[in-house]
């Protein structure tokens, strides 16, 4: 079953997503990580559809949404694409599954949009952010951008010469993945050039601005988020927090998956929707 493909502009940018379910339910939007896509989230969708009607969005620089003009992907550009979507679908509040950049960005337009978010799941969102003792001065910042910019503008894609070497890439990253969700994920990651196969994801995005999003800022816009929040973690991963990482939100609970790396959804799919489920049956009054 396939979804229905969905557009909406935001900052001059075409942004992608896919509908799944009918909108007399209540909406859920999915959002992916990194260099990453929104038919990640097909198995997700699927188990959902019943009771929400889900969207997943392709970020922009990923997917089949737009490259962003001059390569800006900073953690705003990105919040202001979800409001985009959220405005589009026409209906509040949402509710947010996000995994690692998604989940950052789930979290920074809770803060800044409370009144919109009805909760959220953040699978590893919360990042790694420099406390005031880590903070670089502003020219260091400034002069390795600079230069990180230069390197990306002469940087081509790679090109797989066949589908299965690109499906080999996607196992070598993650090593969790089962044969038949590699090949899935590669299917809607890449996109078919002269000589091969390439990421359909923008190299920019791998950029990061040198205006910080300190420690500092995202305290105060997650101080102002009420809905509820599910962390979800795997244990082998590298992106782990510690408690004292939680401590500017207020109703949240930690959950940590045993043999899953940073993808949980796809690392321990049967466990990561039993906890999602129940986190949403117990936020909406439900029993199941």
């Amino acid at each position: 079953m396939e979804p229905e493909s969905r557009y909406v502009v935001s900052q001059r940018v075409k942004l992608h997503y896919v509908a799944w379910g009918e909108a007399d339910k209540p909406p859920l939007i999915l959002l992916h990580g990194g260099r990453d896509h929104a038919r990640s989230w097909d198995r997700t969708a699927l188990a959902l559809r019943d009771r929400y009607q889900v969207f997943a969005v392709d970020l922009r620089g990923h997917g089949d949404s737009d490259w962003a003009l001059g390569g800006n992907y900073s953690i705003i550009d990105y919040g202001l694409d979800l409001h985009a979507v959220v405005g589009e679908i026409g209906r509040t509040p949402v509710t947010l599954v996000a995994h690692s950049l998604g989940g950052s960005i789930a979290l920074q337009y809770a803060g800044t949009v409370p009144e919109n978010v009805h909760a959220v799941v953040s699978i590893e969102g919360l990042g790694r952010l420099r406390t005031g003792s880590e903070h670089r001065p502003a020219h260091e910042r400034m002069r390795e951008w600079l230069t990180d910019m230069r390197d990306l503008a002469g940087r081509e894609p790679r090109i797989y010469p066949t589908f299965e070497d690109a499906v080999a890439r996607m196992r070598e990253a993650n090593g969790h993945l089962s044969p038949e969700l590699a090949h899935h994920l590669t299917v809607h990651g890449v996109r078919e050039v002269e000589g091969g196969y390439v990421w359909k994801f923008d190299n920019h995005v791998r950029s990061s601005s040198p205006y910080e999003f300190n420690m500092e800022d995202a305290r105060d816009i997650w101080n102002q988020i009420r809905a509820p929040i599910l962390f979800i973690q795997g244990e082998e991963s590298w992106g782990k927090q510690e408690a004292a990482d939680y401590s500017a939100f207020h109703n949240y609970r930690t959950e940590t998956v045993e043999g899953a790396g940073h993808w949980v959804h796809h690392d321990r799919f049967d466990r990561f929707l039993e906890l999602v489920e129940g986190f949403l049956a117990e936020v909406s009054g439900t029993s199941g």
